[in-house]
């Protein structure tokens, strides 16, 4: 598990802000679920989606999501990662590939976590934020992502990888704005998922 609580560029959640922010989230829980709950629902309800707020920047960094109470979903789930690694609950990155506007291409990447409980092994949660028909709960074993695969191109990433991709990340850093990011999402067709680490 060591490689799923490490500090990296992305995710610095040795951060002063990211190290204060977990342990007031933390405060007064007495389990890791209960605190992998709060983490969640903290980063789900209170960092603002890029697109549904239309907010600006566009961060990457865990402490800058913080900062800028802003991020895309990959982001989101950056800051998430960092608060849970944080208090010592080991965290990765999944992905989907979706529909942009649920009828086909064009396709991109859509970033969220897993995290692992002792009790439970690896659960998958969405913090994207919930909106009219996105609704990401936590209620492990049960998972309740944000979205779910229905169209051909579309596909449901098995890999929890300990870092996030690099496409996505230089995606994140190439862009200053929302808007412009909206135009440049990661994508990763099906064929070469493989050579991303998303099927392992």
């Amino acid at each position: 598990m060591e490689e799923y609580l490490r500090v990296s560029e992305v995710i610095d959640w040795d951060h002063p802000a990211i190290l204060e922010t977990a342990k007031t989230i933390a405060a007064g829980l007495d389990s890791q679920k209960a605190i992998a709950q709060a983490c969640f629902e903290w980063v789900r309800d209170e960092i603002h989606h890029s697109v549904d707020y239309q907010m600006n920047p566009v961060t990457w960094r865990s402490s800058d999501v913080l900062k800028h109470k802003t991020g895309y979903c990959y982001a989101k789930s950056h800051l998430l990662a960092a608060l849970l690694r944080a208090n010592h609950i080991p965290a990765g990155f999944c992905y989907q590939r979706l529909s942009l506007d649920d009828n086909g291409a064009p396709y991109s990447l859509h970033g969220f976590n897993a995290l692992y409980l002792p009790e439970v092994g690896w659960y998958r949660v969405d913090p994207r934020g919930n909106r009219p028909g996105v609704n990401a709960q936590f209620s492990p074993p049960q998972e309740q992502l944000a979205f779910t695969v229905r169209l051909p191109g579309e596909a449901d990433f098995p890999a929890i990888l300990a870092e996030p991709l690099a496409i996505v990340v230089e995606a994140l850093q190439s862009q200053k704005t929302w808007d412009s990011m909206l135009g440049r999402l990661p994508d990763v067709c099906l064929k070469a998922a493989e050579h991303y680490g998303l099927m392992s």
